[in-house]
């Protein structure tokens, strides 16, 4: 992601979570050496995008947004991906997330990349109030 997507990567937040983040919060973390933005683009549009943020050997993937009108395409699968493997090669060795426990897509999506579900969060998501699955994907020594 560079500053050229935040405007794009911004809408498509704002379409598709109740509580998107918003330009100038992809503009604070883009510079920060703890943290990774990746896009998927076609041409100059964005269609997709993703984040980690890095501790340690610990990466915590943030926000997997893939706009509405290019959902379908494998998209977010590559993102992640593409992630993994940038994680990967900064040292992670432990990925984490949370999940809607609703969001039976993004679930399947992460299951399919070796995470599993370590817990539930209560409350923690709002606008609607609801749990969050915690999953994780511990990496095998030099296995991404």
């Amino acid at each position: 992601m560079t500053e050229t997507d935040l405007d794009q990567a911004a809408a498509i937040a704002a379409d598709l979570f109740a509580q998107p983040w918003d330009r100038q919060g992809f503009a604070e973390a883009l510079p920060l050496e703890s943290a990774c933005f990746l896009v998927a683009a076609e041409k100059e549009a964005v269609l997709g995008y993703c984040g980690l943020y890095l501790a340690a050997d610990e990466g915590e993937i943030i926000n997997v947004a893939v706009a509405k009108e290019a959902q379908g395409r494998k998209i977010a699968s590559r993102l992640m991906q593409e992630m993994l493997n940038e994680g990967h090669a900064r040292g992670v060795r432990r990925f984490f997330l949370e999940v809607r426990v609703s969001n039976a897509a993004a679930i399947r999506l992460y299951e399919k990349f070796g995470f599993t579900i370590q817990g539930i969060r209560k409350h923690f998501y709002i606008l609607p109030d609801e749990d969050a699955y915690l999953m994780n994907r511990i990496e095998e020594e030099g296995i991404c």
